[in-house]
């Protein structure tokens, strides 16, 4: 079976309730992940989540690490969340980078994808901030400056574009999402399939490993519940993955 990290995909949120003269505030958790974990389990991949107030000290930071795994998601997730560890942030040491470990880690055979999203990408306010990071040279895509969101709250329809892909049949029938991160696919990349004209779907051969960009949400608010409801999820979530591990006869 093969092993999936996906780290981030998690947030917490802080509000404050105003009711007249007095306020209070309360705090929730929340992912965004679970029904992406479900459709991969039910397609005989295991997902294991790394939560995204867990990845400055927790996510591997060496080849080595890494290897663990058959396949790595980034999703919703900025690049400072992986280079301000606590040693260097708080301490002011060195300490190793994962993000070029899992640059490495790709042309030496690993599976990397990034999934859409506000802190995907470039994101919101170019906050994600990942075309500046090693990874960047070994995604399948060229990412804009600056803040790279659609949102398209009308719908978009998902267009195949390239029918000999193994992974082409899984994307036919989607349903229409509500935004992406806009992105440019690389010379060196093969674009599957298409969401309002920009690139959904796109994978790479990186070395001896391969990278997988999804520019849109594994949840809501982009990937709708329709999406979500929609009987070839989970077909089409298991045929990425295998993909992203190398199993491509699937």
């Amino acid at each position: 079976m093969a092993r999936i990290l996906l780290a981030g995909e998690s947030w917490i949120v802080h509000e404050t309730h105003q009711k007249g003269f007095d306020h209070f505030s309360s705090t929730t958790f929340d992912t965004g992940a679970d029904a992406f974990i479900a459709a991969a389990a039910e397609q005989g991949v295991q997902v294991e989540q790394m939560y995204g107030h867990d990845v400055p000290r927790h996510f591997p930071r060496t080849v080595e690490a890494l290897s663990a795994y058959d396949g790595v998601i980034i999703s919703d997730i900025g690049y400072n969340s992986f280079v301000l560890t606590p040693e260097t942030w708080k301490h002011g040491q060195r300490s190793d980078n994962s993000m070029a470990a899992l640059a490495d880690w790709t042309r030496q055979g690993g599976g990397l994808m990034m999934a859409g999203g506000y802190l995907s990408f470039q994101g919101i306010q170019g906050l994600a901030n990942f075309a500046r990071s090693p990874i960047a040279d070994v995604l399948p895509v060229a990412m804009i400056p600056g803040d790279d969101r659609v949102e398209v709250p009308q719908g978009a329809s998902v267009e195949v574009q390239e029918a000999d892909h193994p992974l082409s049949s899984a994307c036919t029938g989607a349903p229409q999402l509500l935004g992406y991160n806009q992105v440019t696919a690389l010379a060196d990349s093969t674009v599957v399939a298409t969401v309002n004209g920009d690139v959904l779907l796109a994978t790479r051969e990186v070395g001896a490993g391969r990278s997988l960009a999804w520019t849109s949400d594994i949840g809501p608010h982009w990937c709708p519940q329709e999406f979500l409801d929609w009987q070839g999820f989970s077909t089409l979530v298991g045929a990425m993955l295998r993909w992203l591990a190398g199993e491509r006869d699937h």
